[in-house]
């Protein structure tokens, strides 16, 4: 049985009974970031195997993992923060075990995307998850360009590195909307800014960007 286990994404109370009970009771834990994890398991005293399991030794590190399920192994898988897949590894391993007919089980708990959105006032009963933006500008552009008339909020990542560029972008596609941009969830620095992406822009360029970003974009008025 593979569990898909959700796991803090800054604060450690974050975490849930259950996932705490399912990663004492598993044989293996693959790990985006075995450092990063063991000091998770550690800080909770649990002793497990951590296998490394990213984005690139996820197709060569399947075929092991399914072996080992087939052979009655219980498996959970987590990454560096929040819930695993969602812009993280995992969906090709969940892929191969429906077609080999094993059990996933979901352990929900922590999400960037969903904490976000319920602290900002952005309506977000339809929300679009774009992930990373582009990182190349006529890209960003032509996204935005086919998402801009939807009536949804629209949710996205960023690094510190290609905020600016990315504001910048938004707007010349967009217009001047209002955004949120939302920095270290949960964490000590935890931010949360609501104001127009040129407001944005010039916040940005006062203050070096720092930490991971969620940013919401009002979506268009139905």
């Amino acid at each position: 049985m593979l569990y898909v286990v959700a796991t803090p994404i800054g604060n450690l109370e974050d975490i849930t009974f259950r996932a705490l009970r399912i990663l004492k009771e598993v044989d293996i834990v693959l790990a985006e970031d075995t450092r990063k994890s063991g000091f998770l398991l550690a800080h909770f005293a649990i002793k497990k195997p951590l296998v490394s399991f990213f984005e690139h030794n996820e197709i060569k590190k399947i075929p092991w993992v399914i072996e080992e399920l087939k052979k009655g192994k219980k498996i959970a898988i987590i990454s560096d923060a929040g819930t695993p897949t969602l812009s993280d590894p995992g969906y090709k391993l969940i892929r191969e075990c429906r077609k080999e007919k094993i059990e996933v089980v979901s352990i929900p708990g922590p999400s960037s995307i969903t904490a976000a959105l319920s602290i900002t006032s952005t309506p977000h009963d339809k929300f679009i998850f774009l992930g990373y933006l582009p990182r190349k500008h006529n890209e960003r552009l032509k996204l935005f360009e086919k998402i801009k008339a939807l009536p949804a909020a629209i949710v996205f990542f960023e690094s510190p590195f290609r905020i600016l560029s990315a504001l910048r972008d938004i707007k010349e596609s967009v217009g001047d909307k209002k955004i949120a941009v939302i920095r270290e969830l949960t964490k000590k620095f935890e931010e949360v800014l609501e104001l127009s992406i040129s407001e944005a822009i010039a916040h940005f360029e006062k203050t070096t960007p720092k930490g991971e970003f969620v940013l919401v974009l009002d979506g268009k008025e139905a």
